[in-house]
């Protein structure tokens, strides 16, 4: 495997686990696709983005997944 391939591979990974501690492993791909793209077009450093940020920055440092609202974690079941 090149090192490119190792690369890409890896950062697919790093995006699916990303989606899956979100609560959103079994929402449906158009809806995700769609989220992806609205996300895209935020400005990078608007207020929403930060807000954004400060939310996942958040998620990240918690052990378990208790800030995701209920409605997403029952789908993720």
């Amino acid at each position: 495997m090149t090192a490119e391939r190792k690369r890409d591979t890896r950062e697919k990974i790093l995006l699916g686990g990303i989606v899956i501690r979100a609560g959103l492993s079994k929402a449906d791909r158009a809806f995700l696709l769609g989220g992806f793209i609205e996300l895209a077009k935020l400005t990078p450093g608007s207020a929403e983005h930060k807000r954004l940020c400060d939310i996942g920055e958040d998620a990240f440092k918690a052990t378990s997944l208790d800030g995701i609202p209920s409605h997403i974690e029952e789908a993720a079941e």
